[in-house]
């Protein structure tokens, strides 16, 4: 959110002046607070309380959890190459990584598909549009950003924390959020991936292609949305 500036030369002094500025503060907040999910850092001490006892109360029902389930709904996205540059604020260094063949890419470009797993470049390598981590500090140019299920689809793909009975591999869940729905336009998923660093009740929904929304933490989120995380009531389809 853009800093208020308090230097504004129209600024008026005055109880009327002090009400308006009272007013917007109290708007403020009350706009702050209903977006929290959309903006705030995610306070995993506090997800993870409360995903243990929404669940634990589903499966104290006497049909138990009979496939539903409490989640926390967050993100993940292949960023563009094209978006990490010098003008809006990334390290732009040129680098270069073992199996890349010499080419050379933005440094904090390298650094998002390490975390994400997948980048497009521009322009493309022997017909390959991708980049994928392979683990280490080594990268290789892949056709297309892919899970342990197959091809990843924008708003449909998920992944999720291995071993769980609920969201297993393969399943196909409908989340109840009107935030899920709004940022994402989709209410149906299917888990087809996994991450070392997923947590239990955790659907990581892929959200697609898209330049990141800026440098540091930001470079975790596409550039067209500020989404970090939503709960959700999840029930599984097949």
């Amino acid at each position: 959110m853009e800093k208020t500036s308090y230097r504004n030369p129209n600024w008026r002094t005055g109880r009327l002046g002090l009400y308006r500025l009272i007013a917007k503060i109290a708007g403020l907040s009350i706009l702050t607070g209903a977006c929290s999910q959309l903006r705030a850092d995610i306070p995993w001490p506090e997800v993870v309380q409360r995903l243990a006892y929404e669940n634990e109360k589903l499966a104290r029902r006497p049909q138990g959890h009979n496939g539903e389930y409490f989640v926390v709904c967050t993100l993940y996205y292949t960023p563009v190459e094209s978006g990490f540059t010098f003008e809006r604020g990334f390290d732009a260094t040129p680098v270069t990584k073992p199996e890349l063949h010499g080419r050379t890419y933005a440094r904090d470009f390298l650094r998002s598909v390490k975390k994400e797993g997948f980048g497009r470049i521009v322009p493309p390598v022997s017909g390959h549009h991708y980049i994928r981590y392979n683990g280490g500090d080594s990268f290789a140019f892949a056709s297309r950003p892919t899970g342990g299920g197959g091809v990843l689809v924008a708003r449909y793909s998920a992944a999720a924390k291995l071993g769980q009975s609920g969201l297993r591999h393969g399943a196909i869940i409908e989340t109840e959020s009107p935030i899920v729905q709004k940022v994402f336009g989709s209410i149906r998923w299917k888990i087809i991936d996994t991450g070392g660093g997923l947590r239990r009740w955790q659907m990581d929904c892929y959200y697609g292609e898209d330049e990141p929304l800026g440098p540091g933490k930001f470079m975790g989120r596409p550039r067209a949305i500020t989404f970090e995380y939503a709960y959700a009531n999840a029930r599984i389809m097949k």
